[in-house]
C-alpha cells in the first residue's frame, strides 16, 4: 500500500489512512489541498474541476473523468517502467495538472509520495541522502538546482526517470542535462489530453530531437502544419492544437513553436522559436543566463516586428548593439530583433510559465 509524505509537517500516512478521513496532525494549508484530492480520489470521486494555466490562452476550467485520469497515469507509468512501491517527488502545484498528475500516478501506482510545497528550488530542504525514483520539475526548477544547488544533484540522480514539462527546455539547460545520470525526459501534453502524451529524451541513450507518443497515442497534421492528436483512452475526438510540429511518423513529431507565435512582418512569417534558440546560444556566449522571449510587437507598415525581451534590469547599449550584430550574422535580416527591452522581471502564471502576454503590455 502506497503513502503521503507531507514534509513540512513531517507526516507519513498510508493510502488507507487517507481513505479512512481520519487525520489528527495538522497539515499546512497547501498539503491539506493535495490530502483533499488524495481522499476524494481514494473514496471513489468520478469527476473532477482543474483550471488551465492560461499560458496560452484564456483560464478556462475543464473536467476530467476518473477513468481518463488513471488511463494516463498508467501510460506514464509503463513507459517509465515505475513499479508499485517505488518512491515519487511532488513539488508542482497539485491544483494544476501537472502536480496533480503526479498524485494520480501515486495513486494508481501504488507509490510512496513525498509533497513538497512549489518553489523554484524544491530540493533546497531535502538532505543530500534523499532518493526518489520518479521526480517531476518545470525548466526553471530544475536549471535552478543544477545552477544553484549542484551539491543536490545527487538527489536528481536517484531517479528512474526525470520529466520536465510547462515550458520549453532552452538550449543551454539541455547542455547542463547531460551532466545526470539519470534519465532525463521533456513532456508534451495540456489539461485537455490529461497531462502528457509524448515524451523526449534529454540526455544519456533516450536523448532525441523528437517526441514519442504513449503507447496507444497517434499523430496527424493540420493544413497549417498544426499538430492533431489521437487519444483512444479519453474520448473519440481528435484534439487539435496550435503546435506547429514537423511528422517524423504517425507516433513522433519535431516541435516547430506555436502557431500563435509566429510573428507576420510586411508578408514575411517568422517563427518566435527559432529565432529564440539562436538568441540563446548568443546571450550564453555573452554569459547572460537570463530568461529572455521573442515576440513581435505593433508596426504601423510592416505589421508587426521582431523584439526581443530580456529579463534583467538594464544592458549596456554595447551589449545591446553585440547581441545584434552576432544574430544579424546568424538570422535573416527578417528575423534579427528590431529592439531590446529590459524587464527587471516577467509576469508569470500561476504555474511559473512565463506570460508573454501581460510582460509585453506596458511596452504597447
Amino acid at each position: 500500500m502506497g503513502s503521503v509524505t507531507f514534509y513540512e509537517s513531517k507526516v507519513t500516512v498510508s493510502f488507507e489512512e487517507i481513505r479512512s478521513g481520519s487525520l489528527s496532525e495538522k497539515l499546512t494549508e497547501y498539503e491539506s489541498i493535495a490530502w483533499q484530492f488524495c481522499y476524494d480520489w481514494l473514496t471513489g470521486i468520478e469527476t473532477f474541476t482543474i483550471h488551465t494555466s492560461g499560458s496560452t490562452g484564456i483560464p478556462k476550467a475543464i473536467e476530467l473523468d476518473r477513468k481518463q485520469m488513471a488511463a494516463s497515469a498508467l501510460m506514464t507509468g509503463n513507459t517509465l517502467k515505475l513499479e508499485s512501491g517505488d518512491t515519487a517527488l511532488v513539488n508542482l502545484n497539485v491544483q494544476y495538472i501537472a502536480g496533480m498528475m503526479m498524485l494520480v500516478r501515486g495513486l494508481v501506482l501504488d507509490l510512496h509520495l513525498t509533497i513538497l510545497e512549489p518553489s523554484s528550488l524544491p530540493v533546497a530542504d531535502l538532505p543530500v541522502e534523499s532518493r526518489f525514483d520518479f521526480q517531476s520539475y518545470v525548466p526553471l526548477q530544475i536549471q535552478t538546482i543544477l545552477e544553484k544547488a549542484p551539491e543536490k544533484v545527487a538527489i536528481l540522480n536517484t531517479a528512474k526517470a526525470i520529466i520536465i514539462g510547462g515550458a520549453p527546455v532552452s538550449s543551454l539547460l539541455e547542455d547542463m542535462l547531460q551532466h545526470l545520470s539519470a534519465p532525463v525526459y521533456q513532456t508534451y501534453g495540456m489539461t485537455e489530453t490529461v497531462s502528457h502524451i509524448a515524451l523526449r529524451g534529454l540526455n544519456g541513450s533516450t536523448h532525441h530531437d523528437y517526441y514519442t507518443a504513449l503507447t496507444g497515442v497517434t499523430f496527424e497534421t493540420d493544413n497549417r502544419n498544426c499538430l492533431i492528436i489521437h487519444v483512444p483512452s479519453l474520448n473519440n475526438d481528435p484534439i487539435i492544437t496550435n503546435d506547429v510540429v514537423e511528422l517524423v511518423s504517425d507516433t513522433a513529431f519535431r516541435w516547430k513553436g506555436r502557431y500563435d507565435n509566429v510573428i507576420n512582418s510586411g508578408g514575411i512569417k517568422i517563427q518566435a522559436e527559432h529565432i529564440e534558440q539562436v538568441i540563446q546560444d548568443i546571450l550564453t556566449d555573452m554569459q547572460l543566463y537570463q530568461r529572455f522571449f521573442i515576440k513581435g510587437m505593433p508596426h504601423p507598415k510592416l505589421g508587426e516586428y521582431v523584439a526581443l525581451f530580456l529579463e534583467i534590469e538594464d544592458l549596456s547599449p554595447e551589449s545591446k548593439e553585440l547581441i545584434l550584430q552576432k544574430a544579424k550574422s546568424l538570422l535573416s535580416r527578417y528575423e534579427v530583433p528590431k529592439q531590446i527591452f529590459c524587464v527587471n522581471q516577467f509576469a508569470q502564471t500561476p504555474t511559473a510559465k512565463v506570460d508573454r502576454q501581460k510582460t509585453v503590455l506596458p511596452f504597447l
